[in-house]
């Protein structure tokens, strides 16, 4: 009688546990694996299945010593296997939305190895770089598309604009810059797997 009542109160107290896990980790975790994929319906099959290893590690008894970390790992590999399962997708077919239109991003990532760490890293840095770019102001982000997606001299930039070159080198410059710091710790993340 007295192993079903300890048996219950650990129970409880695993329950207890992963409750907590789960309420303290979740957003975060979720906002983490929807930077890595575009499908809604996929983020929410990789959170519950990060969820789910957890409920089978506690149930098991393995000890785990930061469940954060942990998580993010099992997220990361969950991830991969996706992306093995997929056929990568040709970097030319994605594409960054402006206002205006769809502009190529393959002259603006480095090559990458084929196979899953590659589309990985390939998503990861797209969805950087859309992001670096929404964020931007508007004069810097045409100016930089304007240059780089769209191979435009800075005086073929001035001559449709009617803006000053010197004004517009100094745009791209600072635009340059704003990628640059927001994708460098994307670099320093994947240099550190």
């Amino acid at each position: 009688m007295q192993e079903l009542a300890l048996t219950a109160r650990m129970n409880a107290e695993q329950t207890r546990q992963l409750s907590e896990v789960v309420g303290r980790e979740r957003l975060r975790l979720r906002n983490w694996i929807r930077r890595q994929l575009a499908d809604p319906a996929e983020v929410d099959d990789i959170l519950q299945d990060v969820f789910i290893e957890l409920v089978l590690a506690y149930q098991s008894l393995k000890p785990i010593e930061d469940v954060g970390a942990w998580l993010f790992r099992v997220a990361r590999n969950r991830i991969t296997d996706l992306f093995r399962k997929k056929k990568p997708e040709a970097l030319a077919d994605q594409a960054i939305a402006t206002n205006e239109d769809s502009r190529a991003l393959e002259d603006l990532l480095p090559a990458f190895d084929p196979g899953p760490e590659g589309a990985y890293t390939r998503a990861l840095l797209i969805d950087e770089l859309e992001d670096a770019l929404e964020i931007m102001p508007t004069e810097q982000r045409e100016v930089f598309l304007a240059h780089e997606v769209e191979g435009l001299s800075f005086k073929e930039i001035s001559a449709r604009t009617g803006v000053g070159i010197n004004t517009l080198i100094a745009r791209k410059h600072y635009a340059v810059l704003q990628l640059r710091e927001r994708l460098q710790a994307i670099y320093d993340e994947i240099q550190d797997e």
